[in-house]
């Protein structure tokens, strides 16, 4: 009888070239052109995706908020999805818009995502962006009168000054002292003069809920708030703190 031979199948190891970088893309090797066979060269996926990358670094938006989109944000009450159509209005209709958006409302009801949104939709469109949550903002210009370092005040600010659009978040969270309020109203003065649109998120509201309410007009002065009035449109916003969910999941994942 004949005698069975069995077939192996022999595995062979995929060339590399010497030296490549691990981190080096497979398409194109780094040269952002990647070959088609049979159409040619295009411009790799690597290399879009390096530059919208670089497009947002210049934003200096937290890496926190990388998910924050129009398609992430879920309405959950009337003001919020009134919100949310507001800044969706804006990001189409700019540059043809006069005026900001002031989103106020307690914690955890979406304003910075809105507001994030926003500057990212914008950022796409090729506009000049920027991002300061107002509290960091006032510790650069801290630090940059410490001799050690290599910043300068208005170093920090002209950024914020001459941005095309800007994103303050968290306004009025900081202390109210003269200091504060001085930089506060260089900001929102100049950029109100040079007619600069910018999107402010407060946790202070324009009504007392109850006698140990803050008003935001408290912490930013009158004079500020009247100016804001006419630079933002204010929209207010309700609902529950959507952080609180976070504590819900984790008690189901555990049960």
């Amino acid at each position: 009888m004949p005698e069975n031979k069995s077939k192996n199948s022999i595995l062979k190891a995929v060339p590399t070239r010497v030296g490549a970088d691990p981190d080096e893309c497979p398409k194109c090797f780094g040269s952002g052109m990647e070959i088609v066979t049979g159409k040619g060269a295009r411009i790799c996926d690597c290399r879009k995706l390096k530059a919208k990358k670089g497009q947002f670094e210049s934003v200096r938006l937290p890496r926190r908020y990388d998910g924050f989109h129009f398609s992430t944000y879920k309405p959950q009450s009337p003001s919020q999805a009134e919100a949310f159509k507001y800044a969706q209005t804006l990001t189409h209709e700019y540059p043809a818009v006069e005026r900001g958006l002031l989103l106020m409302g307690t914690v955890g009801v979406g304003k910075t995502h809105l507001a994030v949104s926003i500057l990212k939709g914008l950022t796409e469109r090729g506009f000049n962006c920027l991002f300061y949550e107002f509290g960091t903002l006032l510790k650069e210009i801290q630090d940059s009168y410490n001799p050690n370092t290599h910043a300068s005040e208005l170093g920090v600010l002209a950024p914020v000054l001459n941005a095309e659009i800007l994103v303050l978040d968290e306004l009025g969270a900081s202390k109210p002292t003269d200091w504060v309020r001085d930089t506060m109203a260089h900001v929102i003065n100049t950029r109100y003069n040079d007619k600069r649109l910018t999107i402010f998120t407060t946790n202070y509201l324009d009504d007392r809920r109850n006698d140990r309410d803050e008003l935001l007009e408290d912490r930013i002065g009158t004079r500020l708030r009247s100016r804001l009035f006419e630079m933002c449109k204010t929209v207010t916003m309700d609902g529950r703190d959507f952080r609180r969910s976070f504590d819900v999941t984790n008690v189901k994942a555990r049960s």
